[in-house]
């Protein structure tokens, strides 16, 4: 099991979030996205906004996704 905060998944707090793969907690990090969306949280809005300003460009949101996964598994158990 591995632990990345919303912060590291490029979201605005310290929620934490543990899975074995880097799918199951980009779901769980999704899911938190919804739900703070859903709230009209403010600083998960700019966060979502600036997340969008990647998804532009496939080539720019994939090298992110990679990123992250990176550091994902380079993460300790």
């Amino acid at each position: 099991m591995k632990t990345m905060t919303c912060k590291q998944l490029g979201g605005a707090c310290d929620q934490p979030f543990t899975a074995n793969t880097f799918e199951e907690i980009a779901a769980m990090s999704k899911k938190h996205g919804m739900e703070m969306f859903q709230k009209g949280e403010p600083s998960h809005l700019e966060a979502m906004n600036q997340m969008q300003k990647l998804m532009t460009s496939p080539d720019s949101m994939n090298q992110w996704m990679e990123g992250k996964r990176k550091e994902f598994e380079g993460l300790p158990e």
